[in-house]
């Protein structure tokens, strides 16, 4: 039986990764910041994420042929930055290579360039290059935005329009956005797991969509009243900052806004995924935006 690592195999796009894996017939190694998160009985081996040790992590990907890497920060968040991130993404493909290991399939995210004014996708493009050279053969994808599953964007927008009577959207919400499920990503990340060659591949949905489409389809799909309204982009990251506040969290960064808006979440690529995203907002209206998914108390609390 194969052997493979996920990174954060009980998080987001990780844990749709390792079922995809099981589902297939793989035995799952985790690689994870939160050990004590493993569920009781779990077949998944367990060990630390720690890039302190560069040792550790290259005895504990001993052995297994492909390492699928979610690790990523969202945001910069006390000592961790996405300078930070990428450093240990280097060290991380480092150990992999010393390690013997086959394969590396990475999630990038589309318009990832280390010349990027944007931190995030900078810091994306610089983890690209170290990955290519590793001298690990590598598929790397490139998602914009994920729904499906546990997922934190489509929930929290549920929730808002579930209890404010006014939703404000930054310059008419007209750019584009070409989301992929969850499900969808995991399957096409296995699948470049099984190839020989190096591959770029953006991972895009079947169906490219105006932001404002996106929140008008959740509207209705969870009966809001919320009066869907235009505002000056620059209104928009002071407003959710002060959302967060008033939630203890981090609902929308200043550079998430302005990159969405720049026309960084959409893609011209062909379709990677299958699910179409209003049908899905269709589907789970009911249960969308019930409660609150708090993105500090899945990372960092």
């Amino acid at each position: 039986m194969q052997t493979d690592v996920v990174t954060g195999a009980f998080s987001y796009s990780g844990a749709a990764i390792t079922r995809e894996l099981i589902e297939r017939g793989h035995q799952v190694r985790t690689l994870t910041g939160h050990p004590g998160r493993a569920p009781a009985g779990t077949p998944i081996d367990v060990r630390p994420l720690e890039f302190s040790d560069p040792g550790a992590l290259e005895r504990d990907l001993a052995g297994a042929h492909t390492l699928y890497c979610t690790y990523w920060v969202r945001f910069a968040r006390g000592a961790v930055t996405h300078e930070t991130a990428v450093e240990n993404s280097r060290i991380l493909f480092g150990a992999a290579a010393r390690a013997g290991v086959k394969r590396i399939v990475h999630v990038s995210i589309t318009h990832a360039d280390p010349a990027s004014t944007y931190p995030y996708f900078r810091g994306k493009g610089e983890v690209e290059g170290h990955l290519r050279a590793s001298g690990v053969t590598y598929g790397i994808v490139r998602p914009a935005i994920l729904f499906g599953g546990n997922g934190v964007l489509l929930n929290n927008i549920a929730w808002l329009l579930r209890r404010l009577p006014v939703f404000a959207i930054g310059g008419g919400g007209n750019y584009r956005i070409r989301p992929i499920h969850v499900r969808d990503l995991a399957g096409l990340c296995v699948d470049l797991g099984g190839r020989p060659d190096s591959v770029t591949i953006d991972a895009v949905g079947p169906q490219s969509l105006a932001f404002r489409e996106m929140v008008t389809a959740i509207r209705t799909a969870t009966g809001s009243r919320a009066l869907i309204v235009p505002a000056p982009g620059w209104v928009i990251p002071p407003l959710a900052a002060a959302l967060g506040t008033a939630l203890r969290d981090v609902l929308l960064t200043s550079e998430e806004y302005q990159a969405m808006a720049a026309g960084l979440a959409d893609s011209a690529e062909p379709a990677t995924g299958q699910t179409v995203l209003t049908d899905w907002i269709a589907e789970h209206g009911a249960q969308l935006g019930r409660t609150y998914a708090s993105e500090l108390d899945r990372h960092f609390r």
